[in-house]
């Protein structure tokens, strides 16, 4: 995983050797728009947990079904 806020994003070997990409790269605007895709991920990745708990306790405290 790569942060755009960590040492790793500043000495990025492909984006040092392409100039053009350093400065799109460099842009708060861009650090930004892949924090915001992270943070949504995280939440998605959240809900999807949360689904699958609530999914299993309802499932769990049904009971068998009698005819």
């Amino acid at each position: 995983m790569v942060a755009p806020w960590s040492a790793f994003w500043d000495h990025n070997r492909f984006a040092e050797a392409r100039p053009g990409i350093e400065v799109v790269v460099n842009s708060p605007y861009v650090r930004g728009a892949v924090s915001g895709i992270g943070v949504i991920t995280a939440l998605a990745g959240l809900a999807e947990i949360a689904a699958l708990v609530t999914g299993r306790r309802r499932h769990a405290g049904s009971g068998p079904a009698e005819p």
